[in-house]
């Protein structure tokens, strides 16, 4: 370990303490006696209000009005966290009450005027690409607090101008594609279903009804798809369209890479179309359909779409 990177480490490691040993510091990073009174020495130059004691391995007080001295950085993590940063740019709305500008500005004010320089610089030269969607998830800060309070929520969604209300309690929040999702349980039935997040327009707890632990809820998932008849399909692909899967692919799915590139997984009867919608983009790239059924759907599907190019 770099010494920067130990002595960011050592002001987070001695933050709750109110006195340690120089042995505390030698036994965690593996260090010698005389390493360990520089670091204490460079401690001290970062503000740390440290006082020392008379003892063979060096007692030191650490004052009770202490704050934690500014987080040293180092190159990989201050470009690590700053392109987390841009990756938030895609998102119309997050589960936290921030502004990404605003948390940019922090982030700045911590670095030297020259890293602040070499981030400027890199975001000139990095591109993201990603999907910027304009509808906004009004209520995620909500969705996230009812997960994390195992709370029961009335939903108003909003589909193809058709409203409906739910009885939800939610476990997982997701993004994919600049979009949020949420998957939760349906109260009166208890069949898990997952949501469009910017589609939800209206949302409030919901007090004495039965509630399930997360972790309950979390282990129940995968498991719950197979009480409603869930049905497999696999399809070969070719080793060319293996990008297309990894750009796009669902929780229900996944690809097996040997002697045949093929793609696994089940869906629900419901689902048939938005399956044979996905596996329309492989294009000629597909190989084989199974189960007939599915395939069927999808000539039915590219039908459609012939014959609507030919009445245009």
């Amino acid at each position: 370990m770099k010494k920067t990177e130990r002595i960011n480490d050592m002001l987070m490691f001695l933050n709750n303490r109110d006195a340690f040993q120089l042995r505390d510091l030698m036994n965690e990073y593996q260090i010698s006696k005389s390493t360990a009174l520089r670091d204490v020495q460079s401690l001290e130059q970062l503000g740390m209000p440290i006082y020392s004691e008379k003892g063979r391995y060096g007692s030191y007080k650490i004052l009770k009005n202490k704050m934690l001295s500014p987080i040293i950085f180092s190159l990989d993590e201050m470009y690590a966290l700053y392109f987390a940063m841009l990756t938030l740019g895609f998102y119309q709305s997050t589960p936290f009450h921030l502004s990404v500008a605003k948390l940019n500005e922090k982030f700045e004010n911590c670095l030297s005027p020259n890293q602040v320089k070499k981030i400027h610089r890199m975001r000139e030269v990095l591109q993201l690409e990603g999907n910027h969607h304009h509808y906004e998830s009004e209520f995620l800060d909500k969705i996230l607090e009812s997960i994390l309070d195992e709370n029961v929520m009335e939903i108003l969604y909003e589909k193809k101008e058709e409203k409906k209300r739910y009885l939800i309690q939610f476990f997982r929040i997701s993004a994919k594609f600049g979009q949020w999702y949420v998957a939760g349980r349906e109260h009166k039935t208890n069949k898990y279903r997952v949501f469009r997040c910017d589609r939800i327009i209206h949302i409030e707890e919901r007090l004495n009804l039965e509630k399930y632990s997360l972790e309950e809820l979390i282990s129940t998932f995968t498991t719950s798809f197979t009480t409603d008849k869930p049905i497999p399909f696999e399809v070969e692909i070719a080793p060319e369209a293996i990008d297309i899967y990894y750009k796009e692919n669902y929780p229900s799915m996944k690809i097996e890479i040997a002697d045949k590139t093929v793609i696994r997984g089940f869906y629900h009867p419901r689902e048939e179309s938005f399956i044979a919608d996905y596996i329309g983009r492989f294009g000629s790239y597909v190989r084989c359909i199974k189960p007939e059924p599915l395939k069927t759907a999808i000539q039915n599907r590219m039908r459609e779409l012939l014959k609507h190019y030919d009445s245009m």
